[in-house]
């Protein structure tokens, strides 16, 4: 398969995978993604911004964030954040630590 071929199926994948979790399953919390899976939006979103910046195009995490969900970081735990139970906090943390750091 052709290199530019193979970076358009990735973009491809990753919009869809994008559509999924900002359109389809806004019903899933982030710290359940993070807690299951080790990831969530606001991880892709940091990826999106990392890549940027590795190309020279300045992006804060605020602008990575609204390019990824579409809207302020405000908007969306106003529109589909709930609040996470201790049990999940707890999770978070060490699902954080393992897959993202400390810091």
């Amino acid at each position: 398969m052709p290199d530019q071929q193979e970076i358009e199926l990735q973009a491809a994948a990753f919009r869809r995978l994008q559509q999924h979790l900002m359109q389809d399953r806004t019903d899933v919390q982030n710290i359940d993604l993070m807690n299951l899976a080790g990831f969530c939006r606001n991880c892709l979103s940091r990826w999106y911004q990392e890549a940027a910046n590795a190309r020279g195009i300045e992006m804060t995490k605020e602008e990575a964030r609204e390019l990824f969900y579409g809207m302020s970081m405000e908007d969306w735990k106003k529109n589909y954040q709930t609040d996470a139970t201790s049990g999940q906090q707890a999770e978070f943390k060490e699902a954080f630590a393992k897959n993202v750091g400390e810091g």
